[in-house]
């Protein structure tokens, strides 16, 4: 019980004290200046025993508790809160070095005592006499402090006060062994002037700033181990050998180096292990413990050489395990100090401290080679990534654990996916770590849902909510009004309770069985770890009763609750009524969580989803006009992309886009990120005209070391990385420099690309797109208006040896495709020209203003803007520059309302100029409303249109 909790003692309470002080010096007074009589309040009868000062005055705050709860009685709770009071006494000490927390046993104390019945005491009363529980402890405390030849101190009243079964409830409940306590309690060293020695009850070096993996391995703690029987081997005969018996395990992050070492603890735990390392502890040293808090030269040296001395005592029964150890290279090194692995390497030369070491490579190339007096004294275990098939074993092996934290199912289909979508999609990461990464959060996903109310119940109970209010407030009204409104409201409570009370009924029944199982399935694990306890411990007895009738018992329990379930969720189906809850983690939880992850489109393909993508190329036609062979060729590539039938290892389609300005080449590219992600902006534009120089390469991937910009990441592998299935688009790649070519090259065959920093990024989802210009010249309207296959078909051979002139045969070997792009007619431009309208009317749609232009209109624009050299662009710039300004007018000046319908039409007075007729919409209709027409004609330059455009504006 924490000081601040006991009320303030008050005036009378500080008299009653005196007067306590005064009772006791008459009742407890004997010759000995160490002994007190303790009298109980039960008639003549009484005890009077030897007890120390400090186990007095533990009574007195007892009885002062009580007196200031207004209890009757000073029962042992009370002794308890004593006792316990001050973290820096002997109690807490003891509790603590028992495995306890103070903090909770604090908390419940104070709990339990506040519960108690509280009377108000006679006058004169001036302590709360001890309850006959409080007598017996103190006899028992005298019993065990007479064997002992002693007197009665707190250590002994500790011991003896588990006998309450309250006091004994509180110290469980804060995670006290009573077994522990009773040995933290002998094993106190006392001087020769019977004071105990506080020293004896600090914790040992090893246990502050190591753990126990064979400790954890008895208890249960670790995971399972699945495999790396090699790795485990190999560890086994470099720490059974002689000299320099010091492992070092080197793998890349994520591969299982710390679960080897479990897997160690785990067989030295089983005695699966030869005789030279039966029995030894495993103890993981935690190097930023050591660190912390040493804040001056030669604390954190101390530290450690404590811990090797204590580790150097045990004549090899420890072995030290230090992860990351390149940290140990440099750890505590300041301005005259010496490092950690100066300490290290006169003891691991001798062979006093057997260690295992385990770190990354390139931590290990960078720090442990560089040292090669520490490097020499390590024996290197190289930990390779394992392969899909074994890491599905892994997941296998660890599945039960994770089924019986998240208290859910796993079926063997998302472990399989767990593996196989990770390893696919999610670089820069290892298995089995990201495969296990995967299925956790899967599994915190469904828990989460689980443990969340149901989204229908949830809205059925906010509207239930909201019309039970505004019943009350018309309840107060008097109107007629009110009250019908008050009876509909009334009504529509009455509706929504039917509906909702069978639903929070189906809702309680599945959460109470899915709980049960998750219940059952945690005393399952609970009965396996006693079980195994039993077998190291050799009780053959209890294991057979564990593992062969209470094992089964359980599971056949839970075998048949699981299928009630199912029974259940069956007959709703047959009723359809779906499961309001599901406790099972499948395939489609594990490729959300990919999806999530990666922005990657994995999960299960929906009906919409497959119509979408077999209709890919007619989408990509309403967008972009004519240009068949292109959009064919990146349609194939998606479909099979998401087939699974593209070709591992590459990007999804490469292709180069070939042809005149303004025919559609980078429309194309924005038309399929739209199509793949439902917005343009997922696409990464390079424009290369920005890569004309040899030394830019490096704005691609990253400056290298040693260079301005290092660390900030390349523009094209940091786009990637954060989105890797993309539509990459380096737009008029002609410009860059040569060079730039060579880091294409990587990307085109094997569908990755080294940065400046050395990662890896993956480009196996994404399509690239590059658009050329070169050899427009030969490709003219002319040409291809014209019926004379020979003639386009010398355009295009032209423009491909254009082509093959500029780039280098490996760079367009790599290519999927060369697709040349051709000119734009006049009747493909009026389709362009529709597209533009709609991209209009997308705008005004908020103001629900329709725009309209008859095919007049059309024609007069058309024969305004069309320049064959520059394809569509021209048309975009006339309409922006003659409609859309000139409806921005009408709008700033007011004459252009919300529901509205514009109408551009030729103004028959010119044959250059449009004229503009608004009215206002029937919004029942959609007409014009009759007589609401104005006509707007032009006024100044902007009706005077050069026909046609000059070079000069196209550019």
């Amino acid at each position: 019980m924490k000081k601040e909790q006991i009320p303030a003692v008050t005036v009378k309470g500080a008299v009653m004290r005196v007067m306590l002080v005064v009772v006791l010096a008459c009742v407890w007074c004997v010759p000995s200046t160490h002994a007190a009589t303790f009298r109980g309040g039960r008639g003549t009868e009484g005890f009077t025993k030897d007890s120390t000062e400090k186990a007095a005055e533990m009574v007195a705050v007892a009885q002062s508790y009580a007196q200031q709860y207004n209890h009757q009685q000073t029962i042992p709770l009370h002794l308890a809160a004593a006792i316990f009071r001050d973290s820096s006494d002997l109690g807490c000490k003891l509790l603590e070095r028992a495995g306890g927390d103070v903090n909770v046993l604090q908390e419940t104390l104070n709990n339990e005592i506040g519960r108690l019945p509280r009377v108000h005491p006679e006058l004169g009363q001036s302590s709360a006499p001890p309850s006959g529980a409080l007598v017996s402890i103190f006899r028992l405390a005298e019993r065990y402090a007479g064997e002992r030849g002693e007197v009665v101190q707190v250590r002994h009243l500790i011991a003896m006060l588990p006998r309450d079964r309250h006091v004994q409830k509180a110290l469980e409940a804060a995670g006290v062994n009573i077994q522990a306590l009773l040995s933290v309690i002998e094993e106190l060293k006392v001087t020769e002037q019977g004071d105990i020695d506080m020293g004896s009850l600090q914790l040992k070096e090893l246990e502050k700033y190591g753990r126990d993996l064979t400790k954890d391995a008895e208890e249960g703690r670790l995971d399972p181990v699945i495999g790396r029987q090699k790795e485990i081997q190999r560890v086994i005969q470099v720490l059974t050998r002689r000299t320099k018996n010091n492992p070092v395990l080197i793998g890349d992050p994520g591969v299982g180096k710390t679960a080897i070492v479990e897997g160690l603890a785990q067989r030295v735990v089983q005695g699966d292990v030869p005789s030279s390392l039966k029995g030894r502890r495993i103890v993981a040293l935690d190097m930023g413990a050591l660190v912390a808090g040493a804040s001056y030269r030669g604390e954190f040296e101390d530290r450690l050489k404590k811990v090797l001395e204590e580790v150097k005592e045990s004549k090899g029964q420890v072995i030290l395990f230090i992860d990351e150890i390149h940290l140990v290279l440099g750890a505590g090194k300041g301005e005259g100090a010496m490092d950690a692995a100066n300490l290290l390497k006169p003891l691991l030369a001798r062979g006093e401290v057997r260690c295992i070491g385990a770190t990354t490579l390139d931590e290990y190339r960078q720090h442990v080679e560089k040292d090669a007096a520490f490097e020499r004294r390590f024996q290197q275990v190289l930990v390779p990534e394992p392969s899909v098939q074994s890491t599905i074993s892994i997941l296998r092996g660890l599945k039960d654990k994770y089924e019986s934290h998240h208290g859910i199912r796993i079926t063997d289909n998302a472990l399989v996916a767990a593996v196989q979508l990770s390893s696919r999609y999610i670089s820069g990461r290892f298995l089995p770590d990201k495969a296990i990464d995967l299925v956790d959060e899967a599994c915190a996903s469904v828990r989460v849902q689980l443990d969340s109310k149901p989204e229908k119940i949830d809205q059925l109970e906010r509207e239930l909510a909201q019309l039970e209010v505004e019943a009350e407030a018309l309840k107060k009204e008097n109107d007629s009004k009110s009250q019908d409104r008050l009876k509909k409201v009334r009504a529509d409570i009455g509706a929504i309770r039917e509906q909702l009370e069978p639903l929070q009924a189906q809702y309680a029944e599945e959460f109470e069985g899915t709980e049960a199982i998750r219940n059952l399935q945690k005393r399952i694990d609970e009965v396996r770890v006693s079980a195994d306890i039993a077998s190291r411990e050799g009780n053959k007895k209890e294991e057979g009763k564990l593992r062969f009738d209470l094992l089964p018992a359980l599971e056949q329990e839970k075998k048949q609750a699981e299928a009630k379930i199912e029974k259940k969720k069956a007959s709703n189906r047959a009723t359809d009524q779906g499961a309001m809850l599901s406790n099972v983690v499948d395939v489609e939880q594990i490729a959300n969580v990919v999806s999530r992850w990666t922005g990657i489109p994995v999960s299960k393909l929906t009906g919409g989803e497959k119509e979408k993508l077999l209709k890919l190329s007619e989408h990509l036609h309403e967008r972009v006009v004519g240009q068949d062979e292109a959009i064919d060729a990146v349609a194939e590539a998606v479909l099979r992309s998401r087939a699974g039938l593209s070709r591992p290892g590459q990007p999804l389609g490469s292709f180069l886009f070939l042809g005149p300005t303004g025919v559609g080449k980078t429309e194309l590219a924005k038309a399929l990120a739209e199509e793949l992600f439902d917005d343009e902006k997922h696409m990464v534009r390079i424009d290369m005209s920005e890569y004309m120089e040899s030394h830019s390469v490096s704005r691609l991937i990253g400056s290298p070391p040693g260079y301005v910009g290092y660390g900030e990441g390349g523009q094209l592998t940091e786009a990637v990385r954060r989105r890797p299935y993309s539509v990459v688009l380096f737009d008029e790649v002609e410009k860059a420099h040569p060079q730039v070519f060579n880091v294409l090259l990587q990307v085109l065959d094997d569908g990755r690309l080294t940065d400046g920093q050395g990662k890896v990024v993956d480009f196996a989802n994404t399509v690239i797109i590059m658009t050329s210009n070169l050899g427009s010249e030969h490709l003219t309207a002319e040409i291809f208006d014209s019926s004379d296959k020979r003639a386009k078909q010398t355009a295009k051979t032209l423009v491909m040896t254009a082509v093959r002139k500029h780039f280098r045969p490996e760079f367009l070997n790599r290519l999927d495709a060369l697709v040349v792009f051709e000119p734009l007619s006049k009747v493909q431009l009026r389709d362009v020209m529709k597209l533009q309208m709609k991209d209009l009317a997308k705008r005004l749609e908020d103001r629900d203003i329709t725009v309209e232009f008859s095919d007049e209109a059309l024609d007069r624009i058309l024969a305004a803007a069309y320049t064959p050299a520059y394809g569509a662009r021209p048309l975009k710039r006339y309409l922006e520059k003659h409609v859309v300004t000139r409806l921005s007018r009408l709008l700033i000046a007011g004459e252009l309302p919300d529901h509205s319908i514009v109408r551009v039409a030729p103004d028959d007075s010119h044959p250059k100029k449009l004229q503009i007729h608004v009215c206002q919409k029937d919004l029942a209709t959609g007409r014009c409303v009759a007589g609401t027409e104005k006509l707007h004609r032009h006024e100044g330059d902007i009706d005077d249109v050069e026909m046609p455009m000059d070079v000069d504006d196209a550019s």
